[in-house]
């Protein structure tokens, strides 16, 4: 994409300073959740709101950045992946306009989705950010957020360099790990989601945290069926999962 194609006559008072020496090295991916794309870029740009992004991008496809990337854009709030508790000071944020679950959800446009991608790869082409630090909002606060949702096409974007996947195990109906299992296969399943960046515990009780990152690691890579049990489908693709983010963090 090229910088004459993105729209810069709106822009958000709602940024700080990022702190010195920090790394831009994550992109956060996320929906608007509201029932109008020009009402949420209103609502970014609104000083009440206490919310931006750097980009947000409509369904036909046009970009508008709100926050200069060398700014500190409020977008990520509570949030945690691979140890990084502050991922607003290292991340670049994309909103993507959606109704989301609440008013709505409905598939991305193939024409939104490929100016997210051509957004994604120019900044890529100015800030060193590894495939396995391309995430969710949903990924880094499970406990608040589903966006960009099940809908978003994670693959597709994928075969660009933009996140990792893989192809998810079909789903069944099997035996599966559920809320109050206290054994060695919680603990490793536990292990596993640490290990791919979730804010995962290592009790080997099966409790409402971990449920909670279940069912976001399957809103992502497993969006077939999410119910926050770990079936056989969710272990296979999620031991998959964990041998692409071990691999691509070790580059």
């Amino acid at each position: 994409m090229s910088p004459h194609d993105i729209g810069r006559a709106w822009s958000s008072p709602n940024s700080g300073h990022r702190p010195p020496g920090s790394a831009i090295d994550h992109l956060v991916l996320h929906y608007t959740g509201m029932r109008s794309e020009e009402g949420a870029r209103d609502w970014l740009c609104d000083p009440r709101s206490q919310v931006s992004s750097h980009y947000i991008v409509f369904e036909d496809g046009r970009v508008f950045q709100l926050v200069d990337e060398s700014r500190r854009a409020w977008h990520a709030g509570r949030s945690f992946w691979r140890g990084v508790t502050d991922l607003n000071s290292r991340s670049i944020g994309i909103e993507i306009a959606n109704p989301g679950h609440e008013f709505g959800y409905r598939p991305f446009p193939d024409r939104q989705i490929e100016a997210v991608i051509g957004l994604c790869r120019s900044i890529f082409a100015r800030h060193f950010i590894p495939p396995h630090q391309v995430v969710a909002h949903s990924d880094i606060a499970p406990d608040r957020k589903e966006d960009p949702g099940e809908l978003f096409p994670w693959e597709w974007c994928a075969a660009f360099g933009i996140g990792l996947w893989v192809p998810p195990a079909p789903f069944d109906h099997g035996l599966a790990s559920s809320r109050g299992d206290e054994n060695e296969k919680v603990q490793e399943l536990q292990r596993l989601l640490l290990g791919i960046g979730f804010d995962a515990p290592l009790s080997g009780v099966f409790d409402q945290r971990t449920e909670t990152v279940v069912r976001a690691f399957q809103r992502h890579w497993r969006p077939a069926h999410i119910d926050g049990r770990a079936d056989a489908s969710t272990l296979d693709t999620l031991t998959r999962v964990a041998a692409v983010f071990e691999a691509s963090s070790a580059v």
